[in-house]
């Protein structure tokens, strides 16, 4: 299968083909895409070099699949001439998240969408996903209310400039900012720009995106989300209140049987998700499971991923996986 990758110099496009190579997704001709100043230069995969080509050089190939991660701007103005080519384009940018016409899929939860009439398909926020993996069976099985969660996101979500402004600062050294503040032994209570409700894009992102996912806008989602300087992944407090009661062992019961979730729950012996043993792992990681005693029906969970991974490049990956098996692609 021809599989195109634009953006594969980029930060999740390099995952991208990471992973690619590490599922043994069976790309016969690889065809990495990156913007005009990248054309020529050259990514490695599976211990082949391949040169990287232009949007229009990649359509003109036809691949059959095409992985996009290169900012919402070349989505909106890209991936509808690659669908018109007949090519399904799997796009990890904003851009058609909330497009009543796009599917939005995490394969755990909502694969059975998808038709071979889908050309464009959005893979959600990388703090979406994280949770609405841990949040499907839990719904089907006592219907949720409303979710309450607070996020802890690594810089690698902001990308390159990002991660190279917290390793400058903690080795006092001056350079290009990603963030207005200092994010080295800080926090910073603000991911991408306000809105009108006070509410960053993000926060608005989480609780829009969790409706669509999930097939139901009677969940009732608030968000704050808050970059910390870590690198393995993100990681969300979240309280969940249900309709119906729920007894904590079947929770767990639940969860350790749903697919892409691994329960790491023993606090008696300090053991529960963190960063950076969710870092370069696909799985979501899930612990800290607990009633809340302040609210009859109601449960918190704390919920780790490898943002760049599950959170993005594996689940377009996923995406593309499901569609192959199904016979959808081409």
């Amino acid at each position: 299968m021809k599989v195109a990758v634009v953006g594969a110099t980029g930060l999740v496009g390099s995952v991208m083909l990471k992973v690619l190579a590490e599922r043994n997704f069976p790309v016969t001709e690889l065809i990495p895409v990156a913007s005009e100043k990248s054309v020529g230069k050259e990514v490695e995969f599976k211990g082949k070099k391949y040169k990287v080509v232009s949007a229009d050089q990649a359509i003109a190939l036809k691949p059959e699949v095409a992985l996009f991660s290169a900012g919402g701007g070349t989505s909106l103005e890209q991936a509808p001439k690659f669908a018109e080519a007949g090519i399904t384009v799997i796009d990890n940018s904003s851009a058609w998240r909330m497009d009543p016409t796009k599917k939005l899929v995490v394969p755990e939860v909502n694969a059975n969408v998808l038709t071979p009439e889908d050309k464009i398909i959005a893979n959600p926020n990388c703090s979406t996903i994280q949770m609405v993996v841990v949040l499907k069976p839990l719904h089907e099985k006592y219907k949720i209310r409303r979710v309450v969660v607070s996020t802890y996101q690594s810089v690698t979500g902001t990308g390159v400039k990002a991660v190279e402004q917290l390793m400058n600062e903690r080795n006092g050294i001056e350079g290009p900012r990603a963030y207005a503040h200092e994010i080295d032994l800080n926090v910073i209570p603000q991911i991408d720009v306000f809105q009108d409700n006070g509410y960053t894009k993000e926060e608005m992102k989480m609780i829009k995106e969790t409706n669509k996912i999930m097939g139901d806008d009677s969940i009732k989602v608030t968000a704050t989300t808050v970059r910390i300087p870590v690198m393995g992944g993100h990681s969300e407090s979240v309280n969940i209140e249900f309709e119906n009661d729920f007894d904590l062992a079947e929770v767990r019961n639940l969860l350790e049987q749903q697919e892409g979730v691994v329960v790491v729950d023993d606090p008696a012996n300090a053991v529960y998700p963190m960063p950076k043993d969710a870092h370069e792992k696909d799985e979501v990681f899930v612990g800290r499971i607990r009633r809340d005693e302040s609210q009859a029906k109601t449960l918190n969970l704390w919920i780790v991923a490898d943002n760049l991974r599950k959170g993005a490049a594996t689940n377009a990956v996923q995406i593309a996986e499901y569609l192959q098996k199904q016979g959808l692609l081409g």
